[in-house]
């Protein structure tokens, strides 16, 4: 087991000014920090990386950046707004641009430890991020962490801090994530692109 830290950038992949998952991804890299890991928070309303297109995104300062801090982590955790029973579009652009491959691109995301941090409006849609992840999972083969968080409004106090039952929940989400990307650095396999 390795004891240096580890990478553990969170990613912003709310487009809304005022999203309760970026103050959730702000938080979750605090944590992250405070375990000994270093952790950068990436925002994409402030990185503004295109459309998924397959084709000029990959030619995108944007996009480079992106495909380097996802294939140099140890593990990403993805925060993400719930819209519609499912996760924000612009977090699946995110995923669609660093994971496309050809003869000449390998996807950021092969074997990575990914962990989901969610805001909904509604307590009902805590499962909206598993479609994703079953397609990371399989795509991809990331190793899923299952502890995520979800809060919709009244897991926040007017403070801008969680409840204690949900700062206690991103406490243990946070552990795991990074025990997790520990226990699987030093793994005996390496996957690509298979069905």
């Amino acid at each position: 087991m390795t004891t240096s830290p580890l990478k553990l950038p969170v990613i912003s992949t709310s487009l809304d000014p005022q999203s309760r998952s970026r103050r959730l991804a702000d938080l979750a890299a605090q944590q992250f920090r405070q375990l000994g890991h270093h952790s950068e928070l990436i925002d994409l309303s402030e990185l503004k990386l295109g459309f998924f297109d397959n084709h000029e995104i990959f030619t995108s300062q944007q996009y480079q950046t992106l495909h380097e801090v996802v294939s140099s982590a140890d593990a990403i955790a993805i925060a993400a707004p719930v819209y519609n029973w499912s996760l924000g579009a612009s977090a699946k652009n995110f995923i669609e641009a660093t994971g496309a491959t050809d003869s000449d691109r390998k996807a950021a995301w092969f074997d990575k430890v990914v962990t989901f941090l969610c805001a909904g409006g509604l307590p009902h849609s805590y499962m909206a991020f598993t479609e994703l992840a079953a397609s990371m999972m399989l795509d991809f083969k990331c190793v899923i962490n299952p502890y995520m968080v979800y809060t919709t409004e009244r897991d926040w106090q007017e403070s801008g801090d969680l409840t204690p039952e949900r700062a206690a929940r991103l406490a243990k989400t946070s552990v795991v994530h990074a025990e997790l990307a520990e226990r699987l650095s030093s793994r005996s396999y390496s996957s690509d692109w298979e069905i």
